[in-house]
This record gives structure tokens, sequence and C-alpha cells, in this order.
């Protein structure tokens, strides 16, 4: 089995969950041993190691401030990843490959919560259009791949992701980690205020990414449909209340402030989780766990 992006967030987790399952037999390579944005690069991988199972993982990704920042790279990136990896896993015979998409394919404006069906009825969220664009055309060609050739390549839309080995920095970081550090940063220095991008009324969904590598193991193992499901905790939380939780497993006795010329991005992002809680697949870690796992993973790699 190839686990792409397997140092990450996502896929250190997956690693993790397939040991502890006892899969023996799991390949991945680092960004210096294998581009996944070279297209040769990664057809000399496939026909040299022919795996036949895939995770693909791999991904750039970050929050608003990032996406914003750099909407050309977030989706060349990440389409060139997409791309190189679902077609030579197509080329090569991979048995089954599982595509790891994002909440981000829906609309703007969807209803809450978000259904599998509602892909596609509606303008994108601005903020983060390169990425959704990447993800959307990713699934889709898993879609395809299963219809016309009749393989078993299979996708999951997974909420907000935290957690352990989460990528901490202030500015390029995804809102739990980026709100850790620098709560953790103004805690050490003493400052007496952070201010939040946007007004805090933003709703998102939180998985703990231990919860969705046990996921990924679910879709290995037992799901085997065309169609996407949705992966996430059924439960969302506003920013505001999401930075009241970490200030105080931080412990920043400092104020926090909101700047409301900066972007909320979507007004709310809650998954429709119903199909793949039907199932047998249920998210099992808290929020309050989750963040306690987070924080403590920080100042171990402080340390």
């Amino acid at each position: 089995m190839y686990v792409a992006g397997h140092r990450g967030l996502v896929g250190s987790a997956i690693l993790r969950a397939l040991k502890r399952s006892g899969y023996d037999n799991v390949i991945g390579r680092t960004h210096e041993e294998l581009d996944l944005t070279d297209q040769k690069a990664v057809e000399h991988f496939f026909q040299n190691e022919k795996p036949e199972y895939v995770v693909l993982a791999a991904a750039r990704a970050g929050g608003i401030k990032a996406s914003i920042s750099h909407p050309t790279e977030f989706l060349y990136e990440n389409l060139a990843i997409q791309n190189n990896v679902i077609w030579e896993a197509h080329k090569s015979g991979v048995k089954k490959l599982l595509f790891l998409g994002s909440s981000c394919v829906y609309p703007r404006l969807s209803p809450q919560p978000m259904k599998e069906e509602y892909l596609l009825t509606g303008p994108l969220e601005p903020t983060n259009e390169g990425y959704a664009i990447a993800k959307i055309a990713g699934l889709k060609l898993c879609e395809y791949i299963y219809t016309q050739f009749g393989k078993k390549f299979i996708s999951c839309m997974p909420s907000n992701i935290y957690g352990e080995g989460d990528y901490f920095d202030a500015e390029r970081g995804h809102v739990v980690a980026g709100l850790m550090r620098r709560m953790h940063e103004a805690k050490i220095a003493g400052v007496p205020e952070v201010s939040l991008w946007g007004t805090g009324a933003a709703r998102r969904e939180l998985l703990y990414v231990d919860d969705l590598a046990e996921a990924v193991l679910f879709f290995l193992e037992k799901y085997h449909d065309k169609e996407f499901l949705n992966v996430g905790s059924g439960e969302d939380i506003t920013i505001r209340e999401l930075a009241e939780k970490i200030k105080k497993i931080v412990g920043y006795d400092g104020t926090l402030t909101y700047d409301t010329s900066k972007p909320d991005g979507m007004p709310q992002k809650l998954l429709d989780v119903s199909r793949i809680n039907a199932l047998g697949w249920h998210a099992r870690v808290t929020l309050e766990e989750g963040l306690k796992k987070s924080y403590q993973d920080f100042l171990k790699r402080l340390a």
C-alpha cells in the first residue's frame, strides 16, 4: 500500500492506524524522494513499486490567509499531484485508491448540514476557491475512472482536520494549530491582546485526525461504492467559541479581539454525516479531548 503524503498531518495518522491494524507492507516517499507534481517521476514510481492500494492524502493545504495569498499554487499544485497519482495508479493497475477531498468543495451558501448531493449546486467560497476546484476535479476523476473502467477509485470529503502532527504555524496553519501557536506565543511573551481574523461568527466542524485515519481504514476495508461520502463529527462551533476553548487550554490570560476588516470565509461548514454513520463509522474523539491532545503535541515539539 502506498500512502501519498505520509509525513503530513493526515498521512502520518493514517500510517499509525494502519500499523495498529496490522498492515506492515506500507510505503511512503518524502517530497525530496518523490515530487508528486513531476509526472515522469510519479510514473517511474508506480512502474517500479507497483502498489496494489493507494491512499492519496498529499496536498498543498493551509488556512484562510494562505488560501487567499496563494490561490494559483493551491489550484495548480493540487491538480498536478492528483492528476499524476490518480492517473498513474490507474495505468499501473492499482486495485483500489482512496482520494481525500475537503468540505471546501461545497457551495458557499450551501444548506446546512451539507449533504453529498449539494456538490456543484452553487458558487464556491472565494477565499478558498482554488483549493476547492482542485478537490472537485480529483473526486470527479475518481468517479469517472470508476464508471468508465470499473476500478474502485473512491473519495471521501472530510471536515476541518486537526490534531497530532499538525502544522503549528500562525500564518499558514489551519485554524486550530494557528490559534494555538499565536496564543501560546502571546502567553510566553506577555502580550495582552491577540487579534483574530473576521467576526468570530463563522462556524466550523472539526474532526480529530485519528478519527479520520480510522475512517480511512473503513473506506479501504468496507466501502466500495462510487459515490463519495462525507466524514466529520456532525457538530460545529463558532470561531469565537473555539478561540475561547483554545485560550483556556493554552492558559492565555489576555484579550481576544476580532479584525472585522478581514474575511470570515465560508459562513458555515457542517457536513451531513448520516450516510457514513448509517454504515457503521462514527467519530469518537470529543473536541475538548482533541484540543488538549493537540496542545500537548505542540508543547512536545517545542521541547
